[in-house]
């Protein structure tokens, strides 16, 4: 097998998703879009000062958890690389569970990362709560 065709799939929860600000990431490292899915319900998301969200896996147990918006995507073995280096600090690529059961790679945050930061968990992704938000601001400026 040539090691430049192999692929993984890879779950976003945040800006390299479709139409958002890091989605040319995802294209220019030759990914391609498979599936909306969401995450087995052991995961919690915060924002990162409205910037993009950091998610973390927590005890299935923890009443707090719960299953999370994703995108997965097909990307090149050396894509992959290129776009754990574009992401910020404290996020990085681990292994997440799927709702359908699958394990796939994922981006996921260092716990630090989320320390004072804002939890969204309730929000159940990174799309329903910047729409969220953006209805707060519009609301606020009328």
């Amino acid at each position: 097998m040539n090691d430049q065709n192999i692929s993984f799939l890879l779950a976003v929860n945040g800006t390299l998703m479709r139409g958002l600000e890091l989605e040319h990431n995802m294209l220019n490292n030759g990914a391609f879009f498979e599936s909306e899915a969401k995450t087995a319900p052991c995961y919690r998301l915060w924002s990162i000062n409205d910037n993009y969200p950091a998610m973390i896996q927590v005890d299935p147990e923890d009443p707090d958890a719960a299953a999370i918006d994703v995108e997965v995507w097909s990307v090149p073995a050396l894509g992959l690389a290129y776009i754990l280096d574009g992401e910020p600090p404290g996020l990085t690529i681990g292994k997440i569970k799927l709702e359908d059961e699958r394990i796939v790679f994922g981006v996921i945050a260092e716990p630090m990362t989320v320390k004072n930061m804002r939890e969204i968990t309730s929000f159940g992704g990174w799309r329903n709560y910047i729409k969220s938000q953006a209805e707060l601001a519009e609301s606020n400026d009328k």
